[in-house]
């Protein structure tokens, strides 16, 4: 379960430096119809998920978690329909100590339902629970402008993971060179958390 919130520190300015970006996967034909039906479906995995709000009463979350991961289903109730959906991975390259405070999103809408603010609403809902984003190591043109806006609100900054299954904090920002590396990756971190904070119960390198 999500952690409660607590009060967020403010996120300073800083320049943000460019992940790579690849192009975004298109979404499988007839994938959220499918998702969707499942959600009803009397027996399925996904019926009777727990329900959150989100920015918009138009919308509404259902929440699902397996595995350490977890599972955003968002539901256009308007239209009875899946806007899309968010995937929070568990990072498999860093240790338990790290794990338990870090989750890597990423999410799929349909075309109509991206540039409203919905994918910003559901990571806002896990950031402000006292959880830090790591970015995977590659950003569609999409999420990397999302990171970029969330970055006005929380303290970004990029980390390097490292073969021992730890993090090497880099700074907000990162040489050109760096940045090509796979293993630098962006990372915001949630409410409640200084850097220094974060690093003592991580024991990430500073």
């Amino acid at each position: 379960m999500l952690p409660r919130p607590v009060a967020a520190a403010p996120a300073p300015a800083a320049h943000v430096s460019e992940l790579r970006i690849d192009v975004m996967l298109p979404l499988v034909e007839g994938e959220l119809e499918a998702i969707y039906e499942r959600l009803y479906q009397p027996g399925s995995k996904l019926q009777g998920l727990e329900r959150r709000p989100l920015h918009d009463p138009q919308f509404e979350l259902h929440w699902r978690e397996a595995d350490g991961q977890w599972f955003a289903y968002v539901e256009d109730r308007a239209c009875r329909c899946l806007a899309g959906y968010t995937v929070f991975n568990r990072l498999v390259e860093v240790d338990r100590r790290t794990d338990r405070h870090v989750r890597s999103p990423h999410s799929r809408f349909a075309p109509r339902y991206q540039r409203r603010g919905i994918a910003s609403a559901v990571y806002r809902s896990v950031l402000d629970a006292g959880i830090c984003l790591v970015s995977g190591a590659r950003q569609s043109p999409g999420a990397h402008g999302l990171w970029n806006h969330l970055a006005r609100r929380y303290d970004s900054r990029y980390v390097e993971i490292l073969a021992a299954k730890a993090l090497l904090h880099l700074g907000s920002e990162v040489a050109p060179q760096r940045m090509d590396r796979l293993s630098t990756r962006r990372m915001l971190l949630g409410a409640g958390w200084t850097l220094e904070s974060f690093a003592q119960a991580v024991r990430m390198q500073l």
